[in-house]
């Protein structure tokens, strides 16, 4: 790996996301060696994924490079690999570019989709985790409507432009806002020579309401929102299988679509080689305690979506989102200084700042501690609140002239297959819907 060998502490983390890149940040500047592992040479703000998957922003502008945020930071180093395994034993990672041994390491190597075992699922449904995956939906979506203009059977057309969205959390929620947007006014002026009354769009929950984690009245309001702007909603509704061409489910309800979005569930992305000495729960979480330490280790530590933190108030650990994720991260900064130091460690309190979800154009649902709101002031603070947390002067300018672009002219100028998306073959099949 060339990384030189120093008399400072080397702490490595494994992860460049919200977790991952706090914790970074918190060691900075210390009499520390620091070593960013990550499959990516970028950090990618997730939240806003859904918009380049609809066309609303381009991949650079929610992307930032690892190595620009640290390019002055001494005793710091970033090494583009893939972590395959850890030795605690004798405090060792084994990457795709060798090993590195660590005197404190940090796993933050967030989340994957759970497709909860269904190979079926797995193999034709679309995910939307990362920016290439976020990009074959965009060339699906696109695809799928230049073949409908071709096709002359009217069964088939209908299937390439039924959108099936399993999944009624904020991921769900704002990308069938999303899709809708675009029925109304964008995919008209593009295929005027095509019927859009075709175009479907099922959010499809498991539960009887949207955005479960969010406030009733929330719930009650983004439904609304997605039913006003034509999405059907269907609830208390499981998918059992996908075929890549008939979504089956457990009720009488059968869709024939040719794309499917897998937003139902996400679990840990685990590192093998502590399976014998800690715990993991079901949602593939590292079980760690109060100082985000393994359980049964001093010197690994497991931060955001991949820890389980249970407690009174969190008895299936905290929400596998970007808040949480951030607040562990500076926190196992500041306990590693504080074990090097050889002072107490400070427990992890999550400090809600509240949940947000938008629906569409003045569209959104806002819950604070002690204050909900909806409608287009809510809109206005989910679009501030996203703004502001973006990484790095430029990428602020693009998402904020894009978003006044959008807003003004109705338009998304980025609905472009800059790379076509091959699916997987599936057997023809019938359904109902």
């Amino acid at each position: 790996m060339n990384i030189p060998q120093t008399s400072f502490p080397r702490v490595v983390i494994i992860g460049g996301g919200f977790a991952g890149l706090a914790a970074a940040k918190g060691l900075e500047k210390q009499e520390l060696q620091v070593v960013l592992i990550d499959k990516h040479n970028y950090h990618t703000f997730q939240p806003l994924l859904y918009q380049v998957a609809t066309g609303g922003l381009e991949p650079d502008s929610i992307a930032f490079p690892l190595r620009k945020r640290f390019n002055d930071v001494d005793n710091f180093y970033f090494r583009l690999a893939e972590v395959s395994k850890i030795n605690a034993d004798t405090n060792e990672i084994e990457t795709s570019i060798g090993n590195l041994e660590y005197d404190q390491l940090i796993i933050a190597t967030g989340a994957t989709t759970n497709f909860f075992g269904n190979k079926n699922i797995e193999k034709f449904a679309m995910e939307m985790k990362s920016i290439p995956q976020a990009l074959n939906i965009r060339s699906l979506v696109l695809q799928n409507f230049e073949e409908a203009l071709l096709t002359s059977d009217l069964e088939e057309r209908k299937a390439l432009m039924n959108f099936v969205i399993v999944g009624g959390g904020p991921t769900g929620v704002e990308l069938a806002g999303a899709l809708a947007e675009m029925k109304k006014g964008i995919l008209p002026k593009d295929y005027p020579d095509l019927d859009i009354r075709l175009m479907k769009i099922n959010l499809i929950q498991s539960s009887g309401e949207i955005l479960k984690g969010m406030s009733a009245k929330a719930s009650e309001k983004a439904e609304d929102f997605l039913i006003k702007l034509g999405v059907d909603v269907w609830k208390n509704l499981r998918v059992l299988d996908y075929d890549g061409k008939t979504v089956t489910t457990n009720g009488e309800d059968h869709f024939n679509a040719e794309t499917v979005i897998w937003a139902a569930g996400v679990k840990g992305e685990i590192v093998k080689g502590l399976e014998t000495t800690c715990k993991v729960s079901r949602a593939a979480r590292y079980e760690v305690n109060e100082f985000n330490l393994l359980l049964n280790h001093t010197n690994i530590y497991a931060i955001g979506d991949v820890a389980s933190m249970t407690s009174e108030n969190a008895p299936n650990g905290h929400p596998m989102m970007a808040q949480p994720a951030m607040q562990q991260g500076a926190l196992a900064a500041k306990n590693i200084l504080a074990k090097l130091n050889n002072n107490k460690q400070k427990a992890f309190v999550y400090n809600n700042k509240g949940t947000m979800a938008t629906v569409g154009r003045n569209k959104a649902v806002v819950d604070l501690k002690n204050f909900k709101f909806q409608g287009i002031f809510a809109w206005f603070v989910w679009m501030f609140v996203h703004l502001f947390s973006l990484i790095g002067f430029r990428n602020k300018a693009i998402v904020f002239l894009n978003w006044v672009y959008n807003y003004i002219r109705f338009d998304r100028e980025t609905r472009l297959i800059i790379r076509p998306y091959k699916k997987n073959k599936a057997s023809k099949t019938t359904a109902t819907k």
